[in-house]
């Protein structure tokens, strides 16, 4: 029974046209008939270990059959050309998978009846007289990729059950590497003859494994990582939980706090979270992925992998200051071995000071933020020494890195640079550092702040918004992001432009009007934007539309990177930004001290309530609840025992101060 609220902007027929349905135990549910509607269906999605990372594409007839292809990747396992996309990478088709013998004939797919997706794959297939329900997932710590099969005989007589080929390798040669030739290992685990009673269930598992030549195999415990990943999945889901009243919203929330997390890699430079995607962003870093989108995220997780992975990102990207102030690479690769920089300067100094700043406040930690403080002040020196004549800061490009033209000066790098230099002025306080400094920060936001409005404020398309960069008479995505800044005096025409049939799509936000392509990370910004300028009707309904389509449409359960480039990845960070559309966006929280908010919480009339538990920012746990009180929004702030920190009610639109005691 699908589990929803009648908010108005699900349709019946919107309703109908979803595949996939919410699940009260925390999954999303499927049935054939309504997965397949009669044509054969086929998706993939992406997860992730600490050493392995997998896209798993499945197709399912009308009939039931499914099939699987699994990219699996080893990122710490590099190819002979080591850059970005070098690591091991091997496609497994299920038809080429060890056999199965119920007795003495090979296993084939028969009907599968049910679909589940809770950070693993998993589906029940009758196949005459068993049941098989089978589970895809990585393990959370070991280079393998499983598969637990849960067979049960629905039979009344025994049968017998087989694996004749247990263990299969292939050695891959060494000249397709940078040290040593590979071997990729495909092992029944489990697997031992034996004879099902009635109605008996027996478990066994498959597990693909890769390793350098000479060392010895893996033998993965099938019950205990299977266990691990069910634990990892239970942690995460039972920290920083949102409870809207929404459930399509809140499911989501939930589903890419996971993905957000679980890209976080053991490589010889340290954790690092990945990208991932079918272009194999693994063991790299990105100055928009990482240090902008997905690491100021982590303290409110308080994912203890995620929080080590931002500060190794922050410490790796420092590495490449200079007295000269060249610009920073985009990307660190390889584990660190080397660096991309083919599209120049960004933005990424401005990226980089944004998220560094308000992950070094929300971290409550100042040892952390000394660490990162003169990275952070190189950075906004940086940004200093691009000013133009007209009071913004030049790039060579953006995040989309030529893709789209981005002229000689963006709204993005403005922005950032911007929104950075707030965050700095507050970071400096905390430390203790001279007045000067926060008042020369605060000084410069203000002239930029300005100069932001005279230079890319216009009307486009009709709208009064802004142009995206110097010369362009087009309407982009990203003129959103003066909104999450807390730059709202276009606000209105900047909403209705974004909202517009010129831009906004089943899909989101296009990137230009006029093209086909969409960046889901754009519409991410937008919606937190949304919410920042207090439109908090509006944006919980296209919220609402969006979560719907990436959660339970045709290609789900998490945001993705792009259409149509890379066949809609499910990027990592793109999730961290969508958990940001609730923390900073709804709830409107920005750090100012190691130990204390500033808080503007927006609350829909869609929503019952806007509820934040086990939040882990400022080096603490606590919750967060919101709810209507007369013509205003009452904030209440408990600590992890139940004690009440704060509770006022103020005029919507009207921030809180929180200090924690």
């Amino acid at each position: 029974m699908l589990e929803w609220i009648a908010l108005g902007v699900m349709s019946e027929a919107r309703l109908e046209s979803n595949r996939w349905e919410i699940e009260p135990k925390g999954g999303i549910v499927t049935t054939l008939e309504r997965l397949t509607r009669g044509a054969a269906h086929s998706d993939h999605l992406e997860m992730g270990g600490r050493t392995v990372n997998a896209i798993v594409k499945w197709s399912v007839t009308s009939s039931g059959e499914v099939t699987l292809e699994r990219i699996v990747r080893w990122p710490m396992l590099r190819e002979k050309k080591d850059d970005t996309h070098a690591a091991l990478s091997v496609q497994i088709k299920s038809e080429a998978d060890p056999k199965l013998l119920l007795d003495g004939k090979p296993y084939a797919p028969g009907k599968a009846k049910e679909f589940r997706i809770q950070g693993m794959l998993q589906w029940t297939d009758e196949h005459a007289s068993v049941r098989i329900r089978r589970t895809v997932f990585p393990s959370t710590s070991l280079p393998c990729l499983l598969e637990r099969w849960e067979v049960t005989n629905c039979s009344k007589r025994p049968i017998t059950l087989d694996t004749p080929e247990p263990v299969s390798e292939e050695l891959l040669p060494i000249e397709r590497f940078a040290w040593a030739a590979h071997r990729v290992r495909r092992e029944w685990l489990g697997g031992r003859a034996r004879i099902l009673a009635p109605g008996e269930t027996a478990t066994l598992g498959l597990a693909f494994s890769a390793r350098e030549e000479g060392q010895p195999a893996i033998h993965p415990d099938l019950d205990a990582e299977w266990s691990a990943r069910q634990a990892y999945i239970s942690k995460l889901t039972n920290d920083l939980v949102l409870q809207t009243g929404d459930p399509v919203v809140d499911r989501l929330f939930a589903f890419s706090k996971l993905r957000a997390a679980e890209n976080v890699l053991a490589t010889r430079g340290g954790l690092m979270h990945a990208p991932g995607g079918f272009n194999r962003y693994l063991a790299a870093l990105w100055c928009n992925d990482q240090n902008e989108y997905v690491s100021p995220f982590f303290p409110f997780l308080g994912d203890e992998g995620g929080n080590e992975s931002a500060r190794n990102a922050y410490a790796w990207f420092a590495k490449y200051m200079n007295p000269e102030f060249k610009h920073i690479p985009s990307s660190i690769v390889a584990e660190g071995r080397g660096v991309w920089q083919g599209a120049g300067d960004r933005g990424d100094a401005a990226m980089t000071a944004y998220g560094a700043a308000r992950w070094a406040l929300a971290t409550g930690d100042a040892r952390l933020a000394r660490e990162v403080w003169p990275f952070i002040e190189w950075c906004l020196e940086y940004c200093e020494r691009q000013k133009t004549t007209d009071g913004v800061i030049a790039s060579n490009s953006d995040e989309l890195e030529g893709r789209f033209s981005s002229g000689k000066t963006n709204l993005a790098t403005s922005c950032l640079t911007y929104d950075a230099l707030i965050s700095a002025a507050y970071l400096a306080e905390a430390l203790g550092e001279p007045a000067a400094k926060s008042r020369s920060y605060r000084a410069r936001a203000t002239e930029l702040r300005a100069a932001i409005g005279r230079v890319f404020g216009a009307r486009v398309a009709g709208f009064e918004t802004y142009r995206y960069h110097e010369g362009l008479d087009k309407l982009r995505s990203w003129i959103c992001i003066p909104l999450v800044m807390g730059i709202h005096e276009r606000a209105k025409g900047t909403i209705e432009a974004l909202f517009s049939p010129d831009l906004w799509t089943t899909d989101g936000l296009l990137t230009e009007v006029g093209s086909k392509t969409y960046w889901d990370r754009s519409t991410l910004y937008a919606l937190r934007g949304v919410f920042n300028a207090g439109e908090a009707d509006r944006a919980a309904e296209h919220l609402r539309r969006y979560a719907e389509r990436r959660l339970l449409g045709d290609h789900v359960p998490y945001c993705q990177e792009a259409y149509p480039e890379q066949n809609q990845s499910h990027l990592s960070a793109e999730s961290g930004l969508f958990c940001r559309i609730i923390t900073e966006g709804a709830c409107g929280i920005r750090p100012i001290d190691f130990d204390r908010f500033e808080a503007t919480p927006q609350l829909p009339k869609q929503w019952r309530q806007l509820k934040l538990d086990r939040i882990h920012a400022f080096g603490r746990v606590w919750d967060y609840l919101a709810v209507r009180k007369g013509k205003g929004i009452e904030l209440t702030i408990k600590d992890a025992s139940g004690l009440v920190v704060y509770r006022e009610s103020k005029p919507v639109g009207e921030p809180h101060r929180v200090q924690f005691r």
